[in-house]
């Protein structure tokens, strides 16, 4: 398996803080990617793109309320953590509520501010690998048909094969036949592994 480094992409446009950011986070042994404005960082972003973003609030051109704003509007999933010398209390409740990770003002903590971001990365690690397995888990099960959708969901109800062949209007073999079909191809060993693998398979199923 690939272990993949944490990545901080540093947005600011003063070049003494962005070099002084990278060796703070390599006495930490994080990798960092520096960018010099908002629009530079944007023109190389893509939701693929690893990592947490440490953008400035005030530079040149787009500022980094413009920058988040844009990310949020294309559904970006990097978290993003707020740096500013000039924010106010107002400024990081309202980024916060839009979904902002962060907001850390400066003058900062070195310590500090290393640990936030590293907390930041931690978490979007942990939703990014539930987010892989969810996508996973969504293409497998749409390959199911809809009567194999159908047999699941009561399955995961407790239905038995009798009650769900009466509830469908066909016969037990008929139901055996769909939920072994069913259970092939989402990959699951038996259905207490289907419910464990997606807790919400009753809701999703039949979408």
């Amino acid at each position: 398996m690939t272990v993949r480094l944490p990545v901080v992409h540093i947005v600011d446009d003063d070049e003494a803080i962005r070099d002084a950011l990278a060796w703070l986070f390599k006495t930490r042994h994080i990798t960092t990617q520096r960018w010099a404005s908002g629009e530079e960082f944007l023109q190389a972003w893509s939701a693929e793109m690893l990592g947490c973003i440490l953008l400035d609030v005030r530079m040149n051109g787009m500022s980094g309320l413009e920058v988040f704003d844009f990310l949020r509007k294309k559904g970006a999933r990097q978290p993003v953590v707020f740096l500013s010398g000039h924010g106010d209390l107002p400024m990081a409740v309202s980024s916060l509520k839009l979904g902002a990770a962060d907001f850390i003002e400066k003058p900062f903590s070195d310590n500090d501010l290393v640990d936030r971001v590293l907390e930041v990365l931690a978490r979007y690690e942990q939703e990014n690998q539930h987010y892989q397995r969810s996508q996973q888990w969504a293409e497998k099960i749409a390959t199911l048909s809809t009567r194999e959708k159908q047999v699941l969901e009561l399955v995961l109800k407790g239905y038995l094969n009798k009650q769900i062949a009466d509830e469908l209007d066909i016969t037990m073999r008929t139901v055996e036949v769909h939920r072994a079909r069913a259970l092939e191809k989402t990959g699951a060993k038996n259905i207490i592994e289907l419910a464990r693998l997606w807790p919400s398979s009753a809701e999703e199923l039949i979408v």
